[in-house]
């Protein structure tokens, strides 16, 4: 199958994940016949959703939306993931810090906003930061799985979790007993609800010991934004088997619910190459990784094994490295791809 390229100019930004739109009253409002979402990934969230439209004559546009975030504003950044959810797109922050570490309380947050606002002027988002609380629920659950993970490097210890720990110690944050010296820094990059409402996070890094993306399915996300919000627990860990090349280290980029009730995922570099990656210091194998399309299912409740996930592969995308987005609509893929200063959309 040929891809063929849109380009688009948003905001002078790159794109991470790639959603599809299911308000009619949006795509109404845009004369729109189909669109996706994608978050930009430099600063904070109310300023960085857009709209990728295909218009009704067949041609495409970009529109950078106008949020609000209330008291909020200007506390998050590092939008990587989306998600629908009972009419809410959910977006979730990597959870991680610069290349070169430390862990930014900033990248840990999960907003929301209702998908029909969007059609009718500025959006209201409700961003909820959540101080580390989800970095402990993720590492407890990892702790706890029958995975073998990949140790982390002394390099990335000292940057992502020492570091932070200092830091947070020095400034007297209570978000420091949430971490703890043996923790695993988290990358979330990828996110999709599952039909029981929980959701399966999808990890850039850690990678188990043999290289392979790891998921984490956590429950109760939605209580996050209650009158009276609880937090989100962790329920599960799963590895993605067979789709890893040898020798190199894999992590999720996107994952997409299909019709048939399993899932599409793209895995790539655990980190981007040439940017000062400490990652890639201690993983070297984790960089020059391109990018796969890939297709699973949740294992059957009482399954023998239930941490292991088959991969099966849908498509090489070699040679591209950067592939940050991926939605599979009418049978045709679609994929939006981390460019200099653009968006790149890839139409199947």
């Amino acid at each position: 199958m040929t891809l063929r390229l849109v380009e688009f100019v948003v905001a002078g930004n790159e794109a991470s994940d790639l959603l599809p739109v299911r308000s009619t009253a949006l795509l109404r409002a845009y004369g729109a016949r189909r669109g996706f979402w994608t978050v930009l990934d430099e600063g904070p969230v109310e300023r960085c959703l857009a709209l990728l439209l295909e218009r009704e004559d067949g041609g495409w546009t970009a529109r950078h939306v106008l949020a609000d975030a209330g008291p909020e504003n200007g506390r998050t950044e590092d939008g990587e993931a989306l998600a629908h959810h009972d009419g809410w797109v959910y977006v979730f922050g990597s959870h991680f810090g610069s290349k070169a570490g430390p862990l930014r309380p900033r990248r840990a947050f999960v907003a929301r906003f209702r998908e029909d606002d969007a059609a009718t002027g500025l959006v209201p988002v409700h961003v909820v930061r959540n101080s580390f609380r989800l970095h402990r629920a993720v590492n407890d659950a990892l702790a706890g799985s029958p995975l073998t993970l990949l140790p982390p490097g002394e390099r990335v210890r000292a940057r992502f979790i020492v570091e932070t720990l200092a830091r947070g110690t020095a400034r007297e944050k209570r978000w420091v007993s949430r971490l703890a010296p043996g923790d695993l820094p988290l990358n979330v990059e990828a996110a999709a609800f599952t039909p029981a409402g929980t959701v399966l996070l999808g990890l850039r890094f850690p990678v188990t010991d043999a290289g392979e993306p790891i998921l984490v399915e956590i429950a109760g996300v939605p209580a996050m934004f209650g009158a009276e919000p609880a937090w989100p627990g962790a329920l599960r860990a799963y590895a993605l088997t067979g789709v890893t090349p040898p020798g190199k280290l894999t992590g999720f980029r996107a994952i997409t619910p299909t019709p048939d009730g399993g899932y599409a995922a793209v895995i790539g570099s655990i980190d981007a190459l040439g940017k000062g990656s400490v990652l890639l210091d201690d993983h070297p194998g984790g960089g020059d990784v391109t990018s796969r399309h890939v297709r699973f299912r949740l294992p059957p409740a009482g399954s023998a094994d239930a941490s292991r996930l088959v991969g099966e592969p849908v498509r090489d995308l070699a040679p591209f490295h950067h592939v940050e987005g991926l939605a599979e609509v009418d049978g045709r893929p679609f994929y939006v791809t981390d460019e200099d200063h653009r968006v790149a959309l890839w139409v199947g």
